[in-house]
């Protein structure tokens, strides 16, 4: 739920807004979590400012050239934690703000963050993504007491986060489209006054493109409340379904993939708007099936029995593929009893999908999108293959049981 009161600042006055907050709150004993690169932008700041104060900082900085929030990172902080209650602060960006989630919430304390940088919707959200064995998983933590975001950091932070954190925004075109399939064709439950929030923030972000692109105050500004009102929503909703569907999993299959070859991280946000590019195209595959065409398809397809998909999952994944399965299994619990009846409300229901589908811009317009905050808008630009473009496309779907287009296509025996 979301934290009541929850307190948003955006603005040249955020670290004196933490300490009037602080007062005000009583709070006194603090574990700053940063890493070497942020604590110097922020966090040296942050931290000597309370310790004026005449209160009790326990600073922890995390070392590496790849700070992820995985088993290694996340005991590096409980080690420093102590009996004290403390409010955990967290100076960075998305990883940062994850580690110290999970760990406030593990030892029972509050969190507050301050962002060094507008790279991902996750700064308001109750969820933690973490990699547990390899495994990006998603961990129910919770939402932080407030967000302090220095302008001046956000406006000079390298522009490849600025560039992921709209990234991020994009993808809600191809997620919000994703929920309404699902709720529409297994009834999963759709809040539509949360969906117009999300569209909203991310039609505000598209509107102000120019002023995110030249790192404006005003730009930086309308980017981080749109990241932070999608963590709102995914706190509204209980889960990440309005800021998340298939373009996300394809990022994550990628993150998964990239931990277990041992090859470099790439920014959340730049694999969520290639991501984007892709499943905008599946849309817009779709989109172009007639209802004669679509009934075909329906009267051809047959699930896959359970063994062979068991046997995809093994060859994608490897040593996590029993965790996969998992997903899977959740996933065909929705229609296996009755396929056939699944496959009639496809039929039913093509208008409406149809109608979905043409609301997803096509796959050159979020290009153009990218382009013109320098973003990334293709795989090899991020130093993937097309190889890894096309395991995703195949394999990523199994990774979540949501229901999504890809899930869709998938039925319909279009790839």
């Amino acid at each position: 739920m979301i934290a009541d009161p929850f307190t948003y600042y955006c603005g040249e006055e955020a670290v004196n807004r933490l300490v009037r907050f602080c007062a005000q709150g009583k709070q006194e004993r603090f574990l700053l979590v940063s890493d070497r690169n942020t604590h110097g932008i922020l966090g040296e700041l942050v931290q000597r400012v309370l310790l004026e104060q005449g209160w009790d900082v326990i600073c922890v900085t995390l070392e590496g050239e790849e700070v992820i929030a995985d088993e290694e990172y996340l005991v590096q902080v409980l080690f420093r934690a102590d009996s004290q209650a403390r409010l955990y602060v967290a100076v960075g960006s998305g990883t940062i703000t994850d580690i110290t989630r999970f760990c406030s919430h593990r030892t029972g304390n509050p969190f507050v963050s301050l962002p060094t940088a507008p790279s991902v919707d996750g700064f308001a959200s109750i969820i933690a993504p973490v990699v547990i064995r390899r495994f990006k998983d998603t961990a129910y933590a919770h939402a932080p007491l407030a967000i302090f975001a220095d302008i001046d950091t956000l406006c000079n932070a390298p522009p490849a986060m600025i560039a992921a954190g709209f990234g991020d925004m994009l993808g809600k075109f191809t997620a919000l489209a994703d929920w309404k399939i699902a709720h529409l064709l297994t009834g999963e439950p759709y809040n539509p006054e949360i969906a117009d929030r999300m569209q909203h923030a991310l039609e505000t972000c598209v509107e102000n493109t120019q002023g995110i692109q030249r790192a404006l105050p005003v730009g930086m500004v309308k980017l981080m409340d749109g990241l932070v009102e999608s963590g709102v929503c995914m706190q509204l909703n209980g889960n990440s379904r309005p800021a998340s569907g298939a373009e996300h999993h394809l990022a994550h299959y990628w993150e998964m993939k990239l931990l277990r070859q041992g090859r470099p991280a790439i920014l959340h946000g730049a694999k969520v708007g290639i991501g984007t590019v892709l499943i905008a195209a599946r849309y817009e595959q779709v989109r172009a099936l007639s209802q004669a065409e679509v009934d075909k398809r329906l009267r051809q397809v047959e699930l896959p029995d359970w063994e062979q998909a068991q046997a995809e999952i093994q060859r994608a994944y490897g040593a996590i593929a029993p965790r996969i399965a998992e997903e899977e299994q959740r996933y065909r619990e929705m229609f296996t009893t009755d396929f056939s009846a699944f496959k009639k409300k496809i039929s039913q229901h093509w208008d409406e999908i149809h109608q979905i589908a043409t609301s997803v811009p096509s796959a050159l317009r979020i290009i153009e999108l990218l382009e013109q905050v320098n973003a990334p808008s293709g795989v090899r630009e991020i130093g993937l293959s097309a190889e890894d473009e096309a395991d995703a496309l195949r394999d990523a779907h199994y990774l979540r049981s949501q229901f999504t287009i890809t899930r869709l296509g998938n039925l319909l025996g279009m790839w």
